[in-house]
Order: C-alpha cells, then structure tokens, then sequence
C-alpha cells in the first residue's frame, strides 16, 4: 500500500489508458468524486512507468488506474515492474480483459481491485470510494492493527451486495434488457426495447428507468416526435 504524504489530504492518481477518449472519459469520473486528484494520463507502459519512477523523488502517486492492454506491453507486465522495483503504490485494473488467469494474476500482482469495462460511473464512483475507506482506515489504525481493523480494511474494498430489484422486475429481463442497450449503436426509446425484446412499452420502460435512477443509462428527451413526449436511453460509459 502506498503511504501517505503527510498533511495529504487526497489520493494522487494516475490513469494509464491508451484510448483517449476512454482516458478521458475515466478522468472526467475521478474529477467527481471527492478525495481524488488526476496527476496524469500515461498513453503507453513506458510512460506510466516514467511517471510513477519520477513521483518517487517528486510529488508521489498514490494510486493507478491500470489498463491491461497497452500498445508497448500488457498491463500485467507494467504491475510487475511496478512491485519488483519497491514503489509503493496502489493498483486498480480497469479492463475488457475477462480471463480468468489474467485476474488471478493481477490479484497476485497486488492489483487491489478489478473493474470490467464498460461501466457506469456509480459502478466506478463505488470502487473508488470503497478503495478510499480502505485508505482511511488503514491511515487510522496507527503502527499496529487489530483483527478487527484487518478484517475492515479488507471488507471495505469488497463491493456491497446488489440492492434487491423493485418488486415486479425480473433479473431475467433486466439482464435482456442490458445486453440489449450494450449492443445498440445508439439511444433507443421504450418503444424500440419494447418490440425488440418482445415486451409491452409500460415494461420496457419501468426496466429502463430502473437503469437510468442507478445511472447505468442517460436518459435524455428526444424532441421531433408528435405527441407525448418520450424519452431515449444510451448505455452509461
């Protein structure tokens, strides 16, 4: 685990992400959350690997959001650089990558957590406030812990268990209807879901507006149309 600077009062981050809207995308989440601070974007491992070497004698980096796919090298080849060479900083994959050797191996590696993409920003605002309790209690805990202090610490990166659905959704359907926004090339209405998945418009978009109040799709309106006004939904970043 990184130390603390004294009087730091936020975590430095890094994001290390070659696509650059997706880097800017995660710079845009961490901005809005309170106790994070962006110190850079690394495009390449050998950047990153820079910037967390130069932070050593300047101003440190706390904490990397680490992509596994990298056009000089795979992510888990940088974490690995990272822990051999002594630098203590913390690791939180971001990744399409889903094999299962691949997360054992970053968990090995010392990454703290593991986030699929694509994802919400609530999803990503959760991962990064649990790693930040994390943070705190550990600062909190002096020169020695508890059991107890341990068994928080580790609990507090562990992502809470799902909120049961409201009564009259189907995880089922909820799941049709996410795979179904995911692979839409655009915003599409309650009325497009509805006949795309064989249900009625009233239950197409309670499932959307279920998504959009945990803000796994914008909802936005769409103008044009006579009549009542509807609604569009695009699968959140």
């Amino acid at each position: 685990m990184a130390p603390r600077r004294p009087g730091a009062d936020v975590i430095r981050t890094l994001i290390v992400e070659d696509d650059a809207l997706t880097a800017e995308a995660h710079a845009d989440y961490l901005g809005r959350i309170e106790g994070f601070e962006l110190v850079g974007i690394a495009r390449t491992a050998a950047a990153a690997q820079a910037a967390i070497r130069d932070s050593v004698v300047g101003a440190a980096i706390d904490l990397v959001l680490l992509d596994m796919n990298l056009p000089d090298g795979h992510g888990l080849e940088l974490a690995r650089r990272i822990r051999s060479s002594g630098i203590r900083v913390d690791i939180i994959a971001i990744t399409a990558v889903r094999e299962t050797d691949v997360v054992r191996t970053a968990i090995s590696a010392g990454v703290v957590q593991y986030l699929i993409k694509p994802f919400s920003f609530a999803v990503f605002r959760d991962r990064l406030q649990s790693y930040l309790e994390y943070r705190r209690q550990l600062e909190s805990s002096g020169t020695a812990t508890t059991q107890a202090d341990i068994d928080g610490m580790l609990a507090s990166l562990r992502p809470a268990a799902p909120a049961p659905l409201p009564k009259g959704l189907a995880v089922s359907t909820l799941a049709a209807v996410v795979g179904y926004l995911r692979g839409a090339s655009g915003p599409v209405s309650s009325v497009q879901a509805a006949e795309a998945l064989d249900l009625s418009r009233v239950t197409a978009r309670r499932y959307l507006e279920h998504l959009a109040d945990n803000n796994r799709v914008t909802r936005s309106p769409r103008y044009g149309a006579p009549g009542r006004p509807e609604f569009e939904y695009r699968w959140a970043v």
